[in-house]
């Protein structure tokens, strides 16, 4: 721990001299970076009612620096859609803290707990400023197919200091923008969980110094280049003419530019996070007496507590995913609600039919399995889809937790991969059923240059579905090779596991040398 502490200090130094050289640099004028605005009231609300529906494709990147008719004003950001925007970032922090802290550190052992809550906000917090270094400018600026540039390293340009104007980014309709620096905040909110998530796959026997090594690694390797892919794009007001669609398009992800629909992170947040949770399992193996000890949760209180926070938090994570305050942002607010209340439902019930007795620790994984597979999906589809999808993932989630678990046989000690990897992928391939306008769904933008929806005629579920399918196992491969190489990286520097002692004795003590409890 003591290397470690050195090198984070040799490193923040090293960062602190790369900002005072960047400082030098002339920043962007913030003005320069705003689209250009719909080029009447009338186009602008038209657009409205069919641009979110590109939700499904991807998170809207920051607009570049365009050329704009003199006589074209350029877009302000509405002070509706910005606080909007700051209240879902909010709840998406609630999410993870108190939230998700809460939900695993009640699963946990009590010799355990204070281990699981450091390890999630610590994480949250390295990643929150990994992502203000260098995270934002390689998932969410031009580079190519697979990665970002440096644009906005340290998030420079993002807004001018001396004249006190800020950037803008593109939301999903027509000369509809919002400050780039909220943006960039909510984004970081959606990295920084999905790096959390991880922590529920090896509690109880990881090291802590292992464990943040680990994070950077994956953050880097993993989560940037798959939200880069999935969900960067040039912006609607970028397909001006239909000369310049095949020139945008190669700007974007690869997997943008296959169609895969992807809300608010069913493959960037779930399946990536838990395919890094199923191969930890495997790497850092099981614990002590697992099979044979008792290792049951020390508090579902305390995990209800959490799993509540979630799906109230879920709500920003989701219907903010709008990027604006619009239908499209309610449309995915109630199918969160829906589809979680399905899920929970289904799950009480699957445990009444296998165990003749629904549980609490039941209703509350069925609550997040319900919030996992809507994700994808949330501004997808209809409400009738969205109760359907969160129905089938309870049952799924109830599989994953039991059947799938035992088949795998790793030690995931809190299903992280049987709820977030099953449910996730579950969702995101029903999104490309759930989504055609014949089952209710808004289906997608076919033409961004006049911003016109697909047809149910036109559309194929088939073919959705399949787009679908190579968006998650393009996540399951990537994510589950860089983990793979990223576990090894750290178990042949620092070591993956405390030792056998210091997990007997528990790691609140050995690790942090405090407890939970005072009794």
């Amino acid at each position: 721990m003591k290397k470690l502490l050195a090198s984070l200090t040799l490193g923040f130094g090293l960062l602190l001299g790369s900002v005072n050289a960047i400082a030098e640099e002339p920043s962007i004028a913030a003005s320069a970076a705003t689209a250009p605005a719909a080029s009447a009231p009338a186009s602008a609300a038209s657009s409205e009612a069919i641009a979110p529906v590109a939700v499904a494709s991807a998170v809207a990147a920051p607009t570049v620096a365009a050329s704009t008719p003199a006589a074209a004003p350029l877009p302000v950001p509405n002070k509706g859609d910005t606080a909007w925007m700051m209240v879902s970032t909010l709840l998406v922090i609630l999410m993870t803290i108190p939230g998700l802290a809460l939900f695993y550190g009640g699963l946990v052992r009590t010799k355990n707990m204070l281990s699981v809550l450091m390890q999630v906000m610590v994480t949250f917090s390295l990643i929150v400023v990994l992502w203000c270094i260098y995270g934002y400018s390689l998932a969410f600026t031009e580079g190519n197919a697979f990665i970002g540039g440096f644009d906005r390293l340290f998030m420079r340009g993002i807004w001018d200091n001396v004249a006190g104007t800020f950037a803008n980014a593109a939301t999903f309709s027509k000369g509809v923008v919002i400050p780039e620096i909220v943006f960039a905040a909510f984004q970081a909110t959606f990295a920084a969980i999905t790096c959390t998530l991880i922590v529920g796959a090896f509690a109880e026997r990881m090291k802590f110094s292992a464990v943040l090594i680990f994070m950077v690694l994956w953050f880097t390797f993993s989560y940037l280049p798959i939200a880069h892919m999935v969900w960067f794009w040039m912006g609607p007001d970028a397909y001006t003419v239909k000369d310049v669609v095949d020139a945008m398009n190669a700007k974007a992800g690869w997997v943008w530019q296959t169609g895969a629909l992807d809300y608010a992170g069913g493959t960037v947040v779930h399946i990536n996070a838990a395919v890094a949770g199923l191969v930890g399992a495997y790497m850092v193996g099981k614990r002590i007496g697992y099979g044979k000890e008792s290792m049951a949760p020390h508090s579902l209180t305390l995990t209800m507590v959490g799993a509540s926070l979630l799906w109230v938090g879920w709500f920003g994570f989701n219907a903010g995913s709008a990027l604006e305050a619009n239908g499209f942002a309610a449309l995915a607010f109630i199918n969160t609600f829906g589809a979680t209340a399905a899920a929970v439902l289904a799950w009480c019930l699957g445990e009444t039919l296998i165990r003749g007795k629904a549980s609490m620790l039941g209703a509350a994984s069925g609550c997040v399995a319900g919030l996992v597979a809507i994700t994808p999906a949330a501004g997808n589809v209809g409400v009738g889809g969205a109760l359907v999808i969160g129905f089938l993932s309870g049952f799924a989630g109830l599989w994953g937790v039991n059947g799938l678990k035992k088949l795998l046989g790793a030690d995931d000690s809190l299903d992280v991969f049987g709820v977030h990897g099953v449910c996730g992928a579950l969702g995101a391939i029903l999104t490309g059923v759930f989504n055609s306008p014949s089952l209710g769904g808004p289906g997608y933008v076919a033409d961004w240059v006049t911003a016109t929806g697909i047809t149910a005629a036109d559309y194929s579920i088939v073919a959705q579905v399949w787009v679908q399918t190579k968006a998650v196992l393009t996540t399951i491969v990537w994510s589950g090779v860089v983990s793979l190489i990223a576990y090894k990286l750290v178990d042949l520097t620092i070591g993956l596991r405390v030792s056998e002692e210091s997990e007997r004795e528990g790691l609140d003590i050995s690790s942090h040398g405090e407890a939970a409890y005072g009794h």
